[in-house]
């Protein structure tokens, strides 16, 4: 099926009346009314259909990154890092950090592949950033567990969401800390955040950001 269209609705241009009865003008402006009215209907007919709000477009953003993250250093907080926009309406994103058209009550939803490399499990939070000042109650904390062996690491998806209301040009950033940062110059074992490429073996499948996110409009302050 394909998908409702919303028609802007233009108020039409009315005929002058005349100082006298005319049928004329009766008919013009009836047809006037018609064709205006006509264009309501399309407006509404396409909302009160099964799924009319697939008519409707919201003020949204989602982003995934495709490398290697690594905190600046132990419990210090780092920004996670955005290099693709998969989508957005209603947000710019620029320098890791989305920035927000509208006014509203949205929402974050966040996917972070964290891996440890230590013999050790370690903490790791995760918060949210609004206009450079940490967000009041946006901290989720997520323990990663210790490798199995020294080829063998410890793996924890960190899932968490946050509701918050924001201000046209409020600018969202979402940080995160451990107490115990790996490196890759020199080798330091402990906590990153991990990506890996599509892969053909031992099976199929595609290839796993190490950061995924989204913001979405709830609904009008």
């Amino acid at each position: 099926m394909a998908q409702a269209q919303l028609t802007p609705i233009v108020a039409p241009s009315l005929p002058n009346a005349t100082t006298d009865y005319s049928q004329q003008y009766q008919d013009q402006i009836s047809n006037v009314l018609r064709l205006y009215f006509s264009q309501i209907d399309n407006f509404t007919r396409a909302l009160v259909i099964p799924d009319g709000g697939s008519a409707l477009t919201f003020p949204h953003i989602g982003a995934s990154d495709l490398t290697d993250q690594y905190a600046t250093a132990d419990n210090t907080p780092t920004i996670v890092k955005w290099s693709t926009l998969d989508s957005g309406s209603g947000f710019t994103l620029a320098s890791n950090a989305a920035t927000a058209t509208y006014a509203g009550v949205y929402k974050i939803d966040y996917s972070l592949q964290y891996i440890n490399t230590d013999n050790v499990q370690h903490d790791v939070d995760v918060w949210l950033r609004v206009n450079g000042t940490n967000l009041l109650g946006s901290t989720s904390k997520f323990t990663i567990p210790a490798r199995k062996s020294a080829g063998v690491f410890g793996y924890a998806l960190a899932v968490s969401f946050v509701m918050f209301t924001l201000d046209a040009n409020d600018v969202i950033e979402l940080y995160w800390a451990t107490g115990k940062a790996a490196d890759d110059s020199p080798v330091v074992d402990g906590i990153y955040m991990e990506h890996k490429v599509a892969q053909t073996s031992p099976f199929a499948h595609p290839s796993i950001p190490s950061a995924i996110g989204t913001i979405t409009f709830v609904s009008a302050r």
